[in-house]
């Protein structure tokens, strides 16, 4: 019961405290099966890319985040089982064996669209970092995803690290066209291909 007030609390204050806004540049807000990819520079990014979507799609778009920051309180555990409903992947596998993809694979298989970070961890400098190859196996394994760049500008400099007002500076979030792994193309063309288009929109916005 709690859950959906402290979603829509969440949602509210990120997109007040941040100036969000949105811009569908490639694409349009439209009930399809994606998988979101973004830069990453902070814990917020993804909280504000999942309040800037419409309620409709944000109800099926879940965050990919990693197991061992969100499961080291009851609060945090709440957060992202409850409220963000997001998919965890343990970095530190106890079995070599285990596919690190099959959370979101199962999440995929479900319906849902996801939320994710190529570059793996979060960047402090400009530009991006090179991609990981997670985000190439899934758009191999499930070609129908639509692969979605979406460039967060500002927030870096809107919650900087260590600081705990925000600064008065509008953040913007710029949503590419779809992409797709065409047939053939290998996995270092594709990572290029993919971080090209999200690297790009970094000088679209208005």
């Amino acid at each position: 019961m709690f859950a959906p007030v402290a979603a829509l609390a969440i949602t509210a204050g990120a997109r007040a405290l941040t100036g969000a806004r949105a811009l569908w540049l490639g694409c349009a807000p439209q009930p399809v099966q994606r998988i979101y990819f973004a830069n990453h520079s902070s814990h917020a990014d993804f909280v504000l890319l999942w309040s800037s979507l419409p309620p409709a799609l944000r109800a099926r778009t879940r965050p990919v985040a990693g197991a061992d920051y969100w499961h080291t309180s009851a609060t945090r555990r709440y957060l992202i089982h409850k409220v963000f409903n997001g998919v965890l992947v343990e970095r530190q596998r106890s079995d070599p064996s285990a596919n690190p993809l099959q959370p979101m694979l199962d999440a995929l298989d479900a319906g849902d669209s996801l939320i994710l970070f190529p570059e793996g961890t979060r960047n402090m400098e400009e530009g991006l970092l090179p991609f990981k190859s997670g985000i190439y196996r899934l758009g191999l394994e499930r070609p129908a995803v639509e692969l979605i760049p979406v460039w967060i500008s500002n927030l870096k400099r809107v919650m900087p690290k260590g600081s705990v007002i925000p600064l008065p500076l509008l953040c913007t979030l710029s949503f590419g066209a779809p992409l797709h792994v065409a047939e053939g193309e290998s996995k270092e063309d594709f990572l290029e291909r993919a971080r090209s288009a999200l690297l790009s929109l970094s000088t679209e916005q208005v």
